[in-house]
């Protein structure tokens, strides 16, 4: 039973998607290797925040989902090593709205979420990092925080 709904909320998502989606974004479930839609996994870009060292860049960003989605949040990881403050080094985003016992909502949409990790790149919070090197480079060493996140929007140029 709980399967069906977390199925049926995703089928909304993916329509709601196709129908109001911010620009530059690109979110779509994955193909099952039978041929069927994953509605459970979800491959996603995030555009650079205009204005910022992560400008240019569309980001890679996977979004995984449970039986119990919408009660519990999805996690959502970028590429392993991916350099920022709120990311682990699997690519696990560290984000209180991914968080079922912080700010996690079953209302929160896919959009919601897409938007949120975009504004995460624009203003991290450096008091719950989870990523060392990131952490360190940002609170002492700013502009080398600035050129390696500009080095990373190349990687990942749009």
């Amino acid at each position: 039973m709980v399967l069906g709904v977390a199925k049926s909320r995703l089928a909304v998502e993916r329509s709601n998607w196709r129908k109001d989606r911010p620009f530059g974004f690109v979110a779509k479930p994955a193909n099952a290797p039978n041929g069927e839609v994953d509605l459970f996994t979800w491959h996603c870009k995030i555009p650079g925040p205009a204005g910022t060292c992560w400008e240019g860049g569309l980001f890679p960003l996977d979004m995984t989902f449970t039986e119990n989605y919408p009660t519990a949040p999805p996690c959502c990881y970028f590429p392993a090593k991916f350099y920022h403050p709120n990311v682990y080094p699997t690519g696990l985003v560290c984000l209180s709205i991914l968080n079922a016992e912080k700010s996690w909502k079953p209302g929160m949409t896919v959009k919601q979420v897409l938007l949120g990790i975009q504004e995460l790149l624009k203003e991290p919070n450096n008091g719950d990092p989870a990523q060392q090197d990131a952490w360190e480079d940002i609170d002492m060493n700013p502009r080398e925080y600035e050129r390696k996140v500009k080095l990373q929007a190349q990687r990942y140029k749009a």
